[in-house]
């Protein structure tokens, strides 16, 4: 008869001092997403210190090529060349606030460098040593004139809108801060950040979009994550229901969070629908105009006709001009669609029972064998 041995779990060597080094209270969140695991939150700890150093290795393809695009636009427009001064030194807004924020900006990193080395307060130096929210601010609405002379040149494959270009990179600098400040990242959608990022290269250079896409390592550190996640979010779906049922889509407000999902499931009339489609794209801003649609279908792209698509039929829904965020999604039949053998009802009821008022999140397999919402 042999022995039957016991494998002693393999517990986290730094289990006691981690949450004392990173403040218990930071450590909470971890061991929360952990399921009250405090090994497996120690390692949760490293995965997101991993992923963030991920992000920031790819946000620097972007900051890079971003400020040099907008550096060539510039020294072509202010010529230059020609006068032999460089353009930051020029007067750049006729707005004498705005002037003195840009002067002040480029003196600040001018003292800097003339400080640590006088060798060093060179052309490129600045422009290497300028915020990426210096950049930033000159796509901003107080330099829409220089936009439509000059800026919009360095992102030719842009939809060519000054608001498309300023709110992407808006959204991608507050992800950076957070990078930077070494904010966790459990409930951020690492993987759209990155998406945005790739988009925002090929809006200056198809090529530099494809040199990130092949360098990044945010996919492979974001699917080594220790510890399992939601992959599913549920959202209220008194409309969307039908729009999704036209053209396989779910559109809401731009700018909206959500966390990094799979799976996108509806819940109206007191039930989680059958139909759990897979997320195929996600787009946030999306101008929703006839205008938008034309360019759109200009294009030759079969996303963009896809969202053309999806613009013209939530428009004869009630959809009204503005700028919404909008996920592709499967159809039922399709790879990888999830068809429940039946809705999941809900069977709470009174006021404010409603298993979702905005959005929440949960596990896919736990909504495949539930009988009612309380299973999952």
């Amino acid at each position: 008869m042999f022995a039957v041995y016991s494998v002693p779990m393999v517990q986290h060597p730094y289990l006691q001092t981690m949450p004392r080094w990173i403040s218990p209270g930071r450590f909470d969140s971890y061991l929360a997403a952990a399921g009250g695991d405090h090994s497996k939150a120690c390692e949760l700890y490293e995965w997101n210190a991993a992923l963030s150093a991920a992000s920031f290795e790819a946000f620097h393809y972007v900051e890079v090529v971003v400020r040099n695009a907008i550096d060539v636009a510039m020294q072509r427009h202010l010529r230059e060349a020609d006068r032999g001064i460089p353009w930051f030194l020029l007067p750049i807004s006729s707005n004498k606030t705005v002037q003195d924020s840009i002067d002040r900006s480029v003196l600040q990193v001018r003292t800097r460098l003339r400080n640590e080395n006088s060798s060093k307060e060179k052309r490129d130096q600045v422009i290497a040593g300028l915020s990426f929210g210096f950049w930033v601010n000159l796509l901003g609405p107080k330099h829409e004139q220089l936009w439509r002379e000059a800026i919009h040149k360095a992102f030719p494959h842009s939809s060519g809108k000054r608001h498309d270009v300023v709110t992407a990179l808006e959204r991608l600098r507050v992800f950076r801060n957070r990078l930077a400040h070494h904010d966790s990242l459990l409930a951020a959608d690492v993987p759209f950040r990155l998406s945005q990022m790739i988009d925002v290269l090929g809006w200056a250079d198809p090529d530099a979009a494809n040199w990130l896409a092949d360098n990044e390592r945010v996919t492979r550190v974001h699917a080594d994550r220790p510890s399992p996640r939601h992959d599913t979010v549920v959202v209220p779906a008194r409309d969307a229901w039908s729009l999704y049922e036209s053209v396989s889509a779910y559109v809401c407000q731009a700018g909206r969070s959500f966390q990094p999902v799979e799976y996108l499931a509806f819940y109206s009339q007191q039930q989680i629908h059958a139909e759990v489609p897979k997320i195929l794209f996600r787009l946030d801003n999306v101008d929703w105009t006839v205008g938008e649609v034309n360019r759109l279908r200009a294009t030759g792209q079969a996303r963009d006709a896809r969202v053309a698509d999806i613009i013209e039929a939530s428009r004869k829904l009630g959809w009204t001009d503005g700028r919404y965020q909008v996920f592709g999604l499967t159809a039922p039949g399709a790879e990888g669609h999830l068809t429940l053998r039946r809705p999941v009802p809900h069977l709470a009821r009174g006021r404010g029972s409603a298993f979702t008022q905005g959005q929440r999140y949960i596990v896919r397999d736990r909504l495949r064998r539930a009988a009612t919402t309380a299973d999952v």
